[in-house]
């Protein structure tokens, strides 16, 4: 009766055994696949506005957004190198065995009945089968052991033993990889034992670096991190920034880094070819400065800590900034600005913060040429800003600088959304012949001014009613105020104003009747409005077809001003650029680790694939008349069908050698 395994073993075989290792091995690589695609540590905020509130909790719960740092990543690491080394250890007794003992106890019915064997006949004697057999199997690189009996002797050779060291390098540069990467290397799983041990904990508000508290940064001397800082030209820093879920931790550098320069090339549609940064290492243990150029894929390192050119941003950039009003309660305001930061704005009843966030030389966008045919297309300078009222509520803009051409006509283009989730919605004000907004403001201007708007709605008024030979003052001051009105409220409110306007005051069935009459009414207002507003510009006589499109493409813009947000058209009117290198900071104890374990494991897996394990017995007996019987047999562990061509030709050399000892003993015997 077989005895029942302990528990112990049942274990020991479960922790070695090829399908969990390799089940573990799929899992982590779908995890690495997982933190590829997915970008991790980034803030929270991107991800919810990414995934939405479902998938961000389910994908925050499974710790997708850090998975290096997961714990169930980092148990799965724990038990895979367990399962290696268990599978190690359990074999390698087994393996040393293999490799001590060359078999010379063999059976010749054991060889007769192997895949591999052959019997020859020799008409040489046992001593010198012997010797000939020695001086092949050596010449063939086999290491060799005799045993000698009564009636036979058994030659046992073996070779390609590193074939077994394949396997030893192989599993045990897996364990260094792991060990190096995902234990030396991970600087999230040393932030992670930091924080279950009370030590460390991540900052989550906006603070500046000098006010982080202690137990949010990290010391100079820590073993491992992995951060980045933004440096603008002229610039040095010594702390990084660590991403930690939804906060962060400043980490501190032995050295000061400075960017000294910084450039950028771009393609002739404005996309960046490449970008580099002049970087000099103030370090108190240098005795001058170290300066050194490095580039995308073409890192500084020193002292251990790899400085990489990660991207690039505004650093702060200088910028002249003109605000348009769209009501009488703004006036014209000038504002120089740095990106990156805030300034308080006022008006007669209300205040604002405007925050600049970012500037952009270039904008390539898909844009529809006159043929109808979309292009990529450069079109100039940008910034972005968020108008923050006094309740906190902001909106966030991105205006152009220069006019944009569409279908021949050129606009200013202003970008508006509510949140970071919500794509842009765009204004368009249309530029004047003099390339500014100067006659849009004017005529927008005109169309909240009452005495005049009244003054234009009476010559209109009149002049139609006289060519319908009406004489009606009643009429005539109905007519009148219902323009002054409706312009008004266009002015104000757009198109949404006038339909509550006629929501409000006309039943259902009437409501379409009336929207027709109120249109007609407006456009005449509006019409002779902007007759008003070109006299004032100089313009005489009839407005042409151009005129006419700009007051199109104005009662489109003004139609939008009511939900734009934003009391000013905030215009950029120059700049003076300053650059920031982005740059990837790390230092990595593990990564010398880790090379060491890929070469065991490239050793390895070439051992393993183009070595074989081989072994030769020949089993030589006397047959009389001093000659010998030869049993020949040879078994490899792997790639038999080279082995079998290698047997024929070992069988050929035997056959050959003999063949050769024959003759030559021949010819000496007649001499």
């Amino acid at each position: 009766m077989r005895n029942t395994p302990t528990a112990s073993t049942r274990l020991i075989n479960f922790l070695g055994s090829m399908n969990l290792a390799i089940s573990l091995l799929v899992v982590l690589a779908i995890a690495s696949i997982i933190g590829t695609i997915l970008k991790q540590n980034q803030p929270y905020t991107d991800y919810q506005i990414k995934f939405g509130p479902f998938w961000f909790d389910l994908f925050k719960s499974m710790g997708l957004y850090d998975v290096y740092a997961a714990a169930w990543f980092l148990a799965i690491l724990v038990v895979l190198v367990i399962s290696i080394a268990t599978c190690v250890g359990r074999n390698t007794p087994g393996i040393l065995r293999e490799l001590r003992h060359f078999r010379e106890n063999v059976q010749e019915k054991s060889l007769r009945a192997m895949k591999h064997q052959l019997s020859l006949s020799s008409p040489m004697d046992n001593t010198a089968a012997q010797a000939m057999t020695q001086r092949i199997l050596h010449a063939q690189g086999f290491k060799t052991r005799q045993k000698v009996a009564d009636d036979h002797v058994v030659i046992a050779g073996m070779k390609g033993r590193a074939n077994h060291w394949g396997y030893w390098l192989t599993h045990l540069g897996m364990i260094v990889i792991l060990f190096g990467g995902g234990i030396l290397d991970n600087s999230s799983l040393a932030i992670r034992i930091g924080e279950w041990q009370g030590t460390l904990k991540p900052e989550t508000r906006n603070l500046p670096a000098a006010d982080v508290p202690a137990i949010s940064q990290l010391p100079p001397d820590n073993a491992t991190y992995r951060g980045s800082v933004d440096i603008p030209e002229g610039n040095h820093a010594n702390i990084i920034f660590l991403p930690v879920r939804d906060g962060y931790l400043v980490q501190h550098l032995p050295f000061d880094v400075e960017v000294k320069d910084f450039r950028v090339e771009h393609y002739s549609t404005g996309m960046p070819k490449s970008f580099e940064s002049d970087l000099v290492i103030h370090d108190k243990a240098l005795p001058k400065p170290l300066e050194a150029t490095i580039s995308v894929n073409h890192p500084l390192v020193y002292n251990g800590v790899a400085i990489y050119q990660a991207n690039f941003g505004d650093g702060g950039s200088k910028i002249n900034l003109r605000l348009h009003p769209f009501n009488s309660q703004f006036a014209v305001q000038d504002v120089e600005g740095n990106i990156f930061r805030d300034y308080k704005l006022s008006s007669s009843t209300q205040n604002y913060t405007l925050e600049l966030k970012d500037f952009r030389l270039f904008n390539i966008n898909d844009m529809e040429e006159p043929d109808g045919k979309v292009k990529k297309r450069n079109i100039g300078p940008s910034i972005t800003f968020k108008l923050r009222d006094a309740t906190g509520q902001a909106m966030e803009y991105q205006n152009y600088m220069n006019p944009v051409n569409i279908k021949g006509q050129n606009y200013l283009i202003s970008g508006v959304r509510s949140s970071p989730a919500d794509p842009f919605r765009y204004l368009h004000i249309p530029v004047d012949t003099k390339g500014g907004t100067g006659r849009f403001m004017r005529f927008l201007s005109d169309l909240q001014n009452t005495e005049l708007v009244k003054k234009s709605a009476l010559e209109t008024t009149r002049t139609s009613m006289q060519q319908a030979q009406m004489q009606n003052a009643d009429v005539e001051n109905q007519v009148i105020e219902s323009m002054v009105h409706l312009t008004s409220i266009f002015a104000t409110k757009g198109s949404d104003g006038i339909m509550q306007e006629i929501t409000t005051r006309f039943p259902e069935d009437k409501r379409e009747a009336a929207s027709e009459a109120f249109m007609k009414v407006l456009n005449a207002s509006m019409r002779a409005v902007y007759q008003e507003t070109l006299k004032q510009e100089g313009v005489t006589g009839e407005p042409n077809e151009a005129d006419w499109m700009f007051f199109d493409d104005s009662l489109l813009a003004i139609d939008k001003i009511s939900s734009y947000g934003s009391p000013w058209l905030i215009q950029m009117t120059s700049f003076k650029q300053i650059e920031a290198s982005g740059l990837q900071i790390t230092r990595s104890p593990g990564k010398s680790v880790v090379y060491l374990g890929s070469i065991m494991l490239a050793i390895g897996v070439f051992l393993l694939f183009y070595v074989s394990h081989r072994r030769i017995w020949v089993w030589i007996k006397p047959a009389g008349d001093k000659q010998s019987e030869i049993v020949l047999a040879g078994s490899s562990n792997r790639n038999q069908p080279e082995f079998e061509l290698y047997f024929k030709h070992l069988q050929d050399t035997f056959t050959q050698t003999i063949g050769r000892e024959v003759t030559h003993g021949n010819a000496t015997g007649n001499d």
